[in-house]
C-alpha cells in the first residue's frame, strides 16, 4: 500500500472565497479538528492585503488561536515581503508564494506580469531561505486560463522550474478552474516532469466539472503522491468566476483508500471537520 498525503487547504484556499465573513473563533475550531486529524500540513491563512481578500483580514488572529500540535507543518501564503514578514512574526512554519502560468490571469489575480510577479517574489524567497523557512509554491491555471483559454504545457513547466530556482521545495499545481479532461493534466505533467522529479511536485485541483479524481488518478500514473483539498469541499477562486471549490478532502481520502493508497487520516475526524465547512459556507 502506497502513502498519499493529502495536503489540507480548507482554512485558507477554502476559505478565502466566502461572502459571509466567518468569525476568527470558527476558523480555530476548524484548523483544531483538522490538527487531530493526521495531517502532516495545514494551510492556516493568508496574509494578504485585507483589500483584496477581506476573509483573511484576521490571519493574525487565527494564527495565534490554534492550538498546534508536534508534527504538523502550518502554512500560509504571503504575496509579497510584507506579508512573509507578517507570517514570520505569527510564528509560520512554511510559507507559500503563488505564480500564474498565464499572462491574463497573472495581471486579473496579481496585476503584474508574470516576469514581474516573480521579481516581487524574489525577496520573500531569499527571506524565507535566510531564515530557514520552507518556501512552497503554487502555479495556478495550468491547462485553462478564463482569459486566452488553453495554456500551453510548456508555460508551465518553464514557471514551475523558475519557482524551484527560487527555493521552493514543492510545487504545486494548480488546475484553477476545474475543467480540465486527465488528457490535458498527463500532457501538462509529461513537461513537468522534465523539469522537476514527481517528489517535488503536488496536484491542487478543483472539481467543478466534477473531474478532479479523475485528474488525481492522471498524476498518481505519473507518479505525484501528494494533493491539496479542502475539507467540505470548500473554495473557488474569486478571480475564477464560476469555478467550484476544491477536490473535498473527505471524497479524495475515500478514492484513494479504495485504490490502495493509505492517507492515515482519521476519517471520524474529517467528517466532522467537513460538516463544520458545510455550516461555514451555509450549506448546512
Amino acid at each position: 500500500m502506497s502513502q498519499v498525503e493529502i495536503f489540507e487547504v480548507g482554512p485558507r484556499d477554502g476559505l478565502q472565497n466566502e461572502k459571509r465573513l466567518i468569525p476568527a473563533a470558527e476558523k480555530i475550531a476548524l484548523v483544531d479538528v483538522l490538527s487531530q486529524a493526521g495531517f502532516r500540513r495545514i494551510e492556516v491563512t493568508s496574509f494578504v492585503p485585507p483589500k483584496w481578500v477581506p476573509q483573511m483580514a484576521d490571519a493574525a488572529e487565527v494564527m495565534a488561536g490554534i492550538t498546534r500540535r508536534p508534527g504538523i507543518r502550518y502554512a500560509v501564503l504571503t504575496p509579497n515581503l510584507r506579508g512573509y514578514q507578517a507570517a514570520r512574526a505569527a510564528g509560520a512554519d512554511e510559507v507559500a508564494i503563488f505564480a500564474s502560468a498565464s499572462e491574463g490571469f497573472s495581471r486579473a489575480n496579481l496585476n503584474a506580469s508574470i516576469a514581474e510577479s516573480l521579481e516581487r517574489l524574489a525577496p520573500v524567497a531569499q527571506a524565507a531561505r535566510a531564515d530557514g523557512i520552507a518556501l512552497r509554491g503554487y502555479v495556478s491555471v495550468v491547462t485553462d486560463c478564463p482569459f486566452e483559454g488553453k495554456v500551453a504545457p510548456a508555460s508551465v513547466a518553464r514557471l514551475a522550474a523558475r519557482l524551484r530556482d527560487m527555493g521552493c521545495y514543492e510545487i504545486s499545481l494548480g488546475e484553477t478552474l476545474g475543467q480540465a479532461r486527465p488528457e490535458a493534466i498527463d500532457a501538462m505533467l509529461a513537461a513537468v516532469l522534465d523539469e522537476l522529479p514527481p517528489e517535488s511536485l503536488a496536484g491542487h485541483y478543483h472539481d467543478t466539472a466534477g473531474r478532479a479524481l479523475e485528474n488525481i488518478d492522471a498524476s498518481l500514473a505519473r507518479g505525484l503522491r501528494v494533493f491539496d483539498a479542502a475539507v467540505g469541499g470548500l473554495g473557488g477562486c474569486p478571480y475564477a468566476p464560476g469555478a467550484a471549490g476544491n477536490v473535498a478532502t473527505e471524497k479524495l481520502a475515500a478514492h484513494l483508500a479504495l485504490r490502495g493508497h493509505a492517507t492515515g487520516l482519521d476519517m471520524a475526524l474529517i467528517e466532522q471537520a467537513a460538516a463544520m465547512a458545510r455550516t461555514m459556507k451555509g450549506a448546512e
